[in-house]
């Protein structure tokens, strides 16, 4: 699969027809996310239009877009939390979406990221919506909980996602390893497909609800998803704060049954070594009142992304810039 295809979701017309006076104030900033068929990619599809403003633009005054003035940001897809921690940390890219976990696992070289230099340099531009964990069988497969999952065909995502690393840590919590398990490294679009035409039995999806490759594959075939709950998920949130038990409420997917899960926080991150400006302005920008309109048609997840939670759960530092913001909005003493 390709990982570097990028939407740019800024009206580049406007880049091509600007002059070279509007070329000096150019500026790109690039917004990892995830698979095509996730959550992350159209959601920064939808931020990465509200934060620009290309050379040439209407300003917000005047009824044009209340981003950054010169600035064009970008969604990237990518493969998820870890890759874009990496590519983040490696200067590959400005910015990106995170699990929390993930972030402060990184930031910490602690859990999953033991072993590794801790990633010091990431800092959080803010914390976005929650994410669920999805366990997608067949409606007639007779998996019904999480130790049925032993001996069959599973996908995890792929190594370099956040869901790969939240996978691993259900079947530990349930008393499974991926040894266990036949495990697959699918992104979800091709798992939907490889569940319905049999290939495998199961899949694990971290993400807001609903996302576009459940809801096309619960249009297609009898889906359901498997809770999350009891002892498993007790140890769990026990053990790892970032977790939390939640529902994905009853026809978040046609004809799929509300569900106990556990869900983890989606957050903006990037590097220390961005401009405090420039991302004092992108947070902004985030929050203005018309980007508000923007989030909630643009996205079903759109409506959880709020100034008021903005700081919920975030285990790394805040960017300077971002930190500013929030001072002087009210949140921060």
């Amino acid at each position: 699969m390709k990982y570097i295809k990028t939407a740019v979701f800024s009206t580049m017309m406007a880049v091509g027809m600007a002059s070279a006076s509007f070329a000096q104030d150019l500026e790109f900033f690039t917004i990892g996310t995830g698979g095509t068929a996730a959550t992350y990619y159209p959601v920064g599809g939808v931020i990465a239009n509200a934060i620009s403003n290309p050379p040439g633009s209407r300003g917000c005054d005047e009824g044009g877009s209340c981003g950054v003035p010169g600035l064009i940001a970008s969604a990237v897809s990518s493969r998820g939390s870890v890759d874009n921690v990496n590519a983040i940390t490696s200067g590959l890219r400005n910015s990106g979406f995170a699990q929390s976990d993930v972030a402060y696992w990184a930031y910490t070289g602690t859990g999953t990221m033991e072993g590794q230099a801790p990633a010091e340099n990431l800092r959080a531009i803010a914390a976005l919506f929650p994410e669920h964990i999805h366990l997608v069988v067949l409606a007639d497969s007779g998996i019904d909980s999480v130790n049925d999952l032993e001996g069959k065909r599973v996908s995890l995502d792929e190594p370099g996602s956040g869901t790969y690393v939240d996978a691993n840590l259900i079947l530990e919590a349930y008393g499974l390893s991926n040894e266990m398990v036949t495990a697959e490294a699918l992104k979800p679009d091709a798992a939907g497909d490889a569940l319905r035409n049999g290939q495998i039995d199961a899949f694990f999806f971290v993400g807001g609800y609903p996302t576009g490759a459940i809801v096309e594959l619960a249009s297609a075939v009898d889906i359901k998803l498997v809770p999350i709950d009891g002892d498993g998920a007790a140890g769990l949130t026990e053990e790892y704060g970032f977790f939390s038990v939640s529902d994905i409420p009853d026809g978040a997917y046609d004809g799929v049954a509300a569900t106990t899960t556990v869900a983890v926080g989606a957050q903006w991150i990037t590097s220390a070594e961005q401009d405090e400006e420039l991302i004092y302005q992108i947070t902004a920008a985030l929050w203005n009142d018309k980007t508000r309109v923007l989030l909630d048609v643009g996205h079903a997840k759109g409506a959880s992304i709020n100034k008021d939670t903005a700081l919920d759960g975030i285990g790394i530092p805040l960017h300077p810039g971002a930190e500013r913001f929030y001072r002087e909005a009210g949140l921060l003493d």
